[in-house]
């Protein structure tokens, strides 16, 4: 199999794989260089240190993890499965004109994320917008991030519990020139993540492992901000949970010069939702009716 060794701009990773964080940026940016100019994008030697500590699973069969990607998405309690219901049907209904600013300088859909935390007050849930923040170390770039969490009182499992909600969940395993195989697995992701930090954790090793194999095709090693150190920090960093948005002076509504990309993530998350849950209902009416010609072709087996 030939091998695509063109390098890859920094402009195109950093469009790929980059975070919005303001703080972080300075680091990221450093961290894209260097990864760059110690060969990381095409291959080479210098950059193999990028990847070689973080976590290696051993697993490199796509249709494997293609396979555990569908057993994590639907391996979900029944207090998990009843949350997720609910955090799609509400996304669905915000529209536009929902949409306020919640901070100064750039959204990152912000608007979107408080918006959706109110509602889910408002059905009864202890919901609220997480903010993150860590500082670089090693290879792991600084920086800040933004989630949804849900503490639940009283869950089947006896205990209190936290579930994390992020509203554009595929988005954190984009990568340059991803094979055909990735692309599939990708689309098999959950829209929007709600679940257990556990699970979420089985999840993003599975992607990194998918990653790796992806671009290890087009002789490509992991970019740092990729990687399972810094995929875990933006969940796993100390956070501050806010009911109301940071920094607001006062609400201001929506406009497209302020909002305009917030829209449009608005727009494409619905739209894949719909997909999602669309594809789902084929899939549920198609096994159910596979059942009944199964049964029927096993009775005319039977003496």
């Amino acid at each position: 199999m030939g091998m695509d060794l063109t390098v890859v701009t920094a402009e195109e990773w950093l469009n790929r794989g980059r975070d919005s964080s303001h703080d972080g940026e300075r680091d990221l940016d450093l961290m894209v260089t260097d990864f760059l100019e110690t060969g990381g994008g095409a291959g080479g030697s210098g950059g193999d240190s990028w990847c070689s500590s973080d976590s290696d699973s051993g697993f490199s069969d796509l249709s494997y993890l293609s396979d555990k990607i569908q057993f994590l998405k639907y391996s979900m309690a029944q207090h998990e499965t009843e949350v997720l219901s609910a955090v799609c049907t509400l996304m669905l209904t915000i529209k536009e004109k929902d949409l306020h600013s919640v901070k100064s300088g750039t959204c990152n859909a912000s608007c979107i994320r408080f918006y959706l935390a109110k509602l889910l007050r408002l059905s009864g849930y202890n919901a609220a917008v997480c903010s993150a923040k860590w500082q670089g170390g090693g290879k792991v770039p600084g920086g800040d991030y933004e989630y949804i969490d849900i503490i639940l009182s009283d869950t089947d499992v006896g205990q209190d519990d936290r579930l994390i909600v992020d509203i554009d969940f595929r988005s954190h395993f984009e990568i340059a020139r991803a094979v055909d195989s990735y692309q599939r697995i990708m689309e098999l992701l959950p829209v929007v993540y709600v679940g257990t930090m556990a699970r979420l954790n089985q999840f993003l090793q599975v992607m990194v492992d998918a990653a790796k194999f992806s671009l290890k095709q087009n002789s490509m090693l992991l970019p740092p901000w990729r990687s399972l150190s810094y995929l875990r920090s933006k969940w796993h960093s100390q956070h501050k949970r806010h009911v109301t948005p940071i920094n607001q002076e006062g609400p201001e509504m929506f406009s497209p010069g302020m909002h305009g990309q917030c829209a449009e993530n608005l727009k494409r998350l619905q739209f894949d939702l719909q997909v999602e849950q669309e594809s789902e209902r084929f899939t549920k009416k198609k096994s159910r009716r596979i059942k009944p010609e199964r049964m029927r072709s096993q009775g005319a087996r039977a003496p």
